[in-house]
């Protein structure tokens, strides 16, 4: 067996935990170190924090300290992107996979300023030159569901348009910095939750720009188009809290044209309750449906490991990070492989969107 790939983690938040479970059964793969940003997470034992035994592995909480452990990669699970850290790890010749908000940039150097007047793009791309290292964004959606879509397209001739389906409960993906970010629990009829929920979601045009890409189409334009969901009384989530009158769901589409014509979309229904005026009947689910010769429709279903308590909400909590950060996991190898610079789902060979089988 060659050596593993030394991996170091950033961010210990609900992704992080579950990829520091998720790691050991990656042969290849091995846990050298955790950056954590919270004071009280620092000098702790990571299997404690990710609510397991002891690893032997303490939680750093400096760049100085990441570099000294000498990774081959850094896998970046935080909120949203450290551009500074990015910018340290790559020029050290250490790669990252991060699935913070990053598929192909295009919302980043649009709608992103950074201090230095550059954009990220530049800013990440320059790193790389100088340490000959790779950086790959990816997660779920945008992410995967958009790789399998491409896929689906293989054996149709004269495509006429290409939707990717997300439509979900989001109930229980406790992260309220990102729904109130995105409107969620503001009223409805704020003029400026439409706004807030673009700006939130940008990245999801990026995985319209992947979709695109891969499909060989040169995009006029990507508009944002969206629905609210207001809720019809008062909703208390435990972790969060939806008055009634506000957004309890949403369903919005980023839309890639060409001469006007929609040509390649991904569409969102997102529900934290059904009880909302409209209300979408989610699926749960990921869809493709393209339009060509012939048509394609297909779900992409995911349920917890069989013997899972189907009645827990951790159970499908848990579900829904690990397919956010697994896609990251499989790919590392092909990721320390690929030639350096900043590299998308559409660089990547077929084993980088592969599994692994139980040990």
């Amino acid at each position: 067996m060659p050596q593993p790939i030394r991996v170091f983690q950033v961010a210990t938040g609900n992704v992080g935990s579950e990829m520091v479970k998720r790691l050991p059964a990656h042969r290849d793969l091995e846990l050298v170190g955790v950056h954590c940003y919270s004071a009280e997470k620092i000098g702790r034992d990571v299997g404690e924090l990710a609510g397991l035994p002891p690893l032997g592995i303490r939680a750093t909480g400096t760049i100085e300290e990441l570099l000294a452990a000498r990774p081959d990669v850094v896998t970046f699970h935080g909120v949203w992107p450290d551009v500074d850290l990015y910018e340290r790890v790559l020029e050290a010749g250490i790669d990252i996979v991060t699935t913070a908000d990053w598929i192909t940039g295009h919302h980043r150097v649009a709608n992103k300023s950074h201090p230095s007047g550059r954009s990220e793009r530049e800013i990440i791309a320059d790193a790389c030159e100088r340490g000959g290292s790779t950086f790959y964004g990816t997660g779920m959606n945008p992410g995967l569901a958009q790789i399998l879509t491409v896929v689906h397209s293989a054996d149709v001739a004269d495509i006429e348009n290409v939707t990717c389906v997300e439509s979900v409960d989001v109930s229980c993906h406790h992260s309220a910095e990102t729904w109130r970010n995105c409107g969620f629990g503001d009223p409805a009829d704020d003029p400026e939750v439409p706004r807030k929920l673009e700006m939130g979601t940008r990245v999801f045009g990026d995985g319209v720009h992947l979709m695109a890409d891969c499909l060989g189409l040169e995009l006029d334009e990507v508009t944002f188009h969206c629905e609210l969901g207001a809720c019809d009384e008062d909703v208390d989530l435990g972790w969060y809290r939806l008055p009634k009158g506000s957004v309890g769901g949403a369903a919005f589409q980023y839309v890639g044209r060409v001469d006007g014509v929609a040509r390649v979309e991904l569409h969102i229904e997102w529900q934290m309750t059904p009880e909302t005026t409209p209300s979408w009947k989610v699926e749960g689910c990921y869809i493709t449906k393209i339009t060509g010769d012939p048509c394609i429709y297909s779900k992409h279903m995911i349920f917890p490991k069989p013997g899972t308590d189907f009645s827990s909400v951790e159970a499908f909590a848990a579900i829904g990070m690990t397919v956010t950060g697994l896609p990251a996991l499989n790919a590392i190898a092909s990721v320390v492989a690929a030639p350096p610079g900043i590299v998308t789902s559409a660089d990547l060979p077929l084993r980088a969107f592969a599994g692994r089988f139980a040990q």
